[in-house]
């Protein structure tokens, strides 16, 4: 069944009310620096994946922890300014329902003020390609309240909604464990969100085929040295 109200929201995003908030937000982001030190300083990661990524704010300074950093973005004026700006950055245009990438293709998946932009319609179907997608490390930071309220945006319906986003990920996968959670302030360079990182506790389908994998090799070389 189509989803019509999910329809509308992606259309207002891609369209030129996304262009405008993508350009309203070009100069925003420089004072991220100092969480994204702070947080892969203490959880390596290989590579990330930031869903709605917008012109890269967040991934400017993740990319310098990780060897490979990526970004989808509904936006095309947003991805295109992404390339422009991070060209060592894979940006790619695309909906958060339907992640174009393999299962646990990367250490960490994040969301930053973006799970606050959906339905209830579709955020279960995002939530589960956000956890598809992780090998390890899932993070979101959004707008938070106890209980489910929707906001008025800019004359638009439907498309703010404060939730308990870290509630909402933990009763829907037992698999994820709480490792971090704080908030995030205007003078930090962020919208005063609330953040929560979670670690997987059953390892992805990518991780346990790479042991198996491991595994295989490890056994027929100490055959063949037999």
């Amino acid at each position: 069944m189509v989803d019509r109200e999910a329809e509308r929201l992606e259309r207002l995003w891609a369209g030129e009310f996304g262009d405008a908030y993508v350009d309203r937000n070009l100069a925003a982001y420089e004072e991220r620096r100092d969480f994204w030190e702070r947080l892969l300083t203490e959880h390596t990661c290989s590579s990330a994946l930031e869903i709605g990524c917008n012109v890269g704010g967040n991934l400017r300074w993740i990319a310098r922890h990780v060897a490979h950093a990526a970004g989808l973005d509904v936006n095309a004026h947003a991805v295109d300014l992404l390339r422009q700006r991070l060209p060592g950055v894979r940006a790619v245009v695309g909906s958060a329902t339907e992640l174009p990438f393999p299962d646990g293709e990367f250490d960490l998946v994040l969301t930053m003020g973006v799970l606050i932009h959906l339905p209830d319609s579709i955020l279960g179907r995002v939530m589960d390609e956000m956890v598809r997608c992780s090998r390890r490390y899932l993070l979101c930071g959004e707008y938070f309240a106890h209980e489910p309220v929707e906001v008025p945006y800019r004359g638009h319906r439907g498309a703010l909604f404060k939730r308990d986003y870290g509630r909402l990920f933990a009763e829907r996968f037992p698999e994820l464990a709480l490792l971090e959670t704080g908030f995030l302030s205007r003078d930090e360079g962020f919208d005063d969100v609330t953040w929560w990182l979670f670690e997987r506790t059953v390892p992805s389908v990518a991780s346990t085929d790479e042991r198996t994998a491991a595994t295989t090799r490890s056994t027929s070389s100490s055959d063949m040295a037999g």
